[in-house]
Formats: C-alpha cells, structure tokens, sequence
C-alpha cells in the first residue's frame, strides 16, 4: 500500500531523513519508534505533503504521492492524526468529526461512519454538541482520532497519541487502535510508549538519526539488546 524508498527531507537547514525506507501493507498495523529527534514527525509530515523532500519516493497504491497535490491525498485514503491533537476548539465535537468527512468517501460512509466512531467513543456522542476546546486532553484525543476515521481512510496515520495522557487513558487508545486495526483499516503509528506501540502492531520500524536502525515483528525488536535498554527499560 505504502512505500517509501531512499527518502531524503528535512526543513531547510540539516537534513533530518537520510534515506529512509518503510513499507506499510495494506490493513497492517505499523509502528515507529525512536527517539526525540529521530525525525518521526518529519515523515508524518512527508506524507502527508507538509514538506516536500529533496530526495526519495513515496507511493501509495502504485501511485506517485509526490506528483499529488497534499489538499489531494486524504481522497485517496489517507488520513493524519497530527501530534498535539489540534481539534478546532471552538466548533462542536459533531462539527469537528464533519469536518474530517470531507473527503468523497467520507461523504458517501458519513451515516456508517457516524455509527462507529460513537460505538468506538461514546464519550463523544455525549458530547457531541459541546466545544471541542472544552473537554478533557482525552477525550480531545479521540475528537481527533474520530476526524481521521470520518474520511474513510484506507491508511490513518497517528502522531503520539498517548502525549501528555494519563496511563488509563493512554490505554483507552491503544484498544480503540486495536479495534480500527480489526475494522481493516491499515495504521501507521510514531508513539512514545515504546512497548505498547510494538506490542500491538505487526510489525516495528526504530527510527534513529533519520535512519531506519531496526526492523521487525515485537519479538525480533523487543529481542534486541539495544531496544531493550534503550527503550523497553529492561
């Protein structure tokens, strides 16, 4: 679904992707980790054509991403849940999820869509007419989360979710992620609770001076010495 090759970016000054190559299949779940710094964040917004990079290639479904415009990539199936959640504070909870169905698909599945993210959140169907500014880190989290999956994405891609989260909550997430997995959706994953992010995926990426480091399912890379002491905490 999701290949990128040799991939080069950064923001003007030193290059923070060197030739980073990833792949992601179509419904896997994938996760990425490393640390601050690594450029986690910068190939989110690679992706999603926030930046352009200066080197590499990115496709999606066989397809040239770079020759796509970014306002044109969620109506492919792509969606980006951005770190720090970036909800529209003063629009409804039920206006915010609108928003994310703009894409055709989104349009189309909006009634069945509606019906799942309520099933995934209740808390936002309780909500739903209250400023999404107002709530909790939390349930503001999921608002987000909720906006990507309101586009029908075939990839939804989430920047730290669990930031500046509460465990319990944090732990919510991880087992709506799960579910969104178990719906088909494929999900691309940079989190900072290392043994969650490559515990619940099929496959891990560590990520380290913009360099592909690791490789492999949560046995192979929880196996590995350096990710054990250096993230795992073992």
């Amino acid at each position: 679904m999701l290949e990128i090759e040799d991939l080069h970016a950064g923001y003007g000054g030193p290059t923070v992707l060197k030739g980073l190559s990833i792949r992601v299949e179509a419904g896997e779940f994938v996760s990425i980790v490393g640390p601050n710094g690594a450029g986690k964040t910068t190939l989110f917004k690679t992706i999603s054509g926030i930046l352009s990079p200066t080197a590499g290639r990115i496709r999606f479904d066989g397809r040239d991403l770079l020759a796509v415009r970014p306002s044109e990539r969620p109506h492919l199936g792509i969606a980006h849940v951005p770190e720090g959640r970036q909800v529209f504070p003063s629009l409804s909870v039920m206006d915010n999820l609108e928003m994310g169905a703009s894409t055709a698909a989104g349009r189309r599945d909006w009634v069945r869509n509606r019906r799942r993210i309520l099933d995934l959140f209740p808390i936002l169907g309780e909500r739903s007419g209250q400023p999404a500014g107002t709530l909790s880190g939390g349930q503001q989290q999921m608002v987000a989360i909720a906006r990507g999956l309101a586009s029908s994405p075939r990839l939804l891609m989430l920047d730290e979710p669990s930031m500046g989260l509460a465990p319990a909550i944090s732990e919510q997430i991880f087992e709506r992620l799960a579910e969104i997995h178990r719906d088909g959706i494929a999900i691309l994953l940079v989190e900072q609770r290392v043994a969650e992010a490559l515990a619940s995926a099929d496959r891990g990426y560590v990520l380290e001076g913009g360099r592909i480091a690791l490789e492999g399912d949560y046995e192979v890379l929880s196996g590995d010495d350096r990710v054990r002491q250096a993230y795992l905490g073992l």
